[in-house]
């Protein structure tokens, strides 16, 4: 028996997200008692698939078929849930991250098998099976006991530090039976970012809002990015008015971003932006208007012009490294 964890790739590396969940899978497996299975689905590198070892997995299971390297909901379900009977799993783990979201409930149908979305603690088990997830945007927790047989959980994003050990997992060639028919949905073109820090898997993350008004303005916020290796993010409206790219809006209707500081720079601190980003574990705001509401979820905040002292905390930085 073991646990088996759905190790996300992205052109052939490992996510950070799916370090996450291999970590996370191992302690469950220690906690009952079984060995944790990585399954990872595409193209990958020997010693990216062997490095997962380093997390707790002592196995790798992999599909090396060039088809796989996008996800494709349907295909996944049927191999991640071959993998689970071959292996005799009777918990599957996924990140909570698009890829997991567009397989994780997929898989636990099949299984007939509870699933707990949004994890952020390690599985009680000493009356029951009981995870700790967010609830209402991450306003609130709730306490879920599985009570099926099988169980399927998905892992918050950077709600773990990664613990990395010397140890390397053996990896093993898994031919799950999969054909042309199987797959339904072709990908024509995919257009990805590069050269920059990816928003979800970012530990430190520098945001703009209209308060900088206008795109001439954001060199100040990209300084103090690079200054401190952060992603940069920004408000909806920035988005909506074209000052910056779509994939940079965090927000309820963005992206939701949990890193371990969250810089918010002339936001207002609407609930829908709140939405986005109140898993961070600490929170900055500068704003020079005291009374926006941002302020009443900042762990530190700064009332003054971002024109003023963005510059001279970046400076403070840079002296400071």
């Amino acid at each position: 028996m073991s646990v088996l964890i759905f190790a996300d790739q992205a052109h052939g590396k490992i996510k950070k997200v799916a370090f996450e969940a291999v970590q996370y899978g191992a302690k469950v497996a220690q906690q009952l008692g079984v060995s944790a299975t990585a399954l990872v689905l595409g193209a990958a590198d020997s010693a990216e698939l062997e490095a997962l070892g380093n997390y707790g997995a002592t196995k790798v299971l992999h599909v090396a078929d060039a088809r796989l390297n996008e996800v494709e909901g349907a295909v996944f379900t049927k191999i991640i849930a071959a993998a689970a009977d071959q292996e005799a799993a009777q918990v599957v783990i996924f990140p909570h991250n698009f890829d997991g979201k567009a397989v994780a409930p997929r898989v636990a149908a099949r299984l007939k098998a509870g699933f707990v979305s949004g994890a952020v603690s390690l599985p009680d088990t000493s009356n029951g099976f009981v995870v700790k997830k967010s609830v209402f945007s991450g306003k609130a927790f709730a306490n879920v006991n599985i009570t099926s047989p099988k169980k399927v959980i998905a892992v918050m994003p950077n709600t773990f530090a990664l613990e990395q050990t010397d140890a390397k997992a053996a990896v093993t060639a898994f031919s799950p039976a999969i054909n042309d028919a199987d797959f339904r949905v072709k990908v024509s073109s995919v257009e990805t970012v590069s050269g920059e820090v990816p928003l979800t898997e970012a530990e430190i993350v520098v945001s703009g809002g209209r308060g900088l008004k206008g795109p001439e303005n954001w060199g100040i916020v990209e300084d103090l990015a690079k200054t401190l290796g952060a992603a940069t993010a920004c408000s909806r409206p920035v988005a909506d008015t074209g000052w910056r790219p779509h994939h940079e809006h965090v927000g309820q209707t963005g992206l939701t971003v949990r890193p371990n500081l969250y810089i918010a720079i002339g936001i207002s601190g609407a609930i829908q932006h709140l939405a986005g980003v109140n898993g961070s574990k600490v929170i900055v705001v500068i704003n020079k208007d005291p009374e926006a509401p941002f302020f009443k979820a900042a762990d530190y905040g700064i009332v003054g012009d971002a024109f003023e002292v963005v510059p001279k905390l970046t400076a403070a930085i840079k002296q400071i490294k």
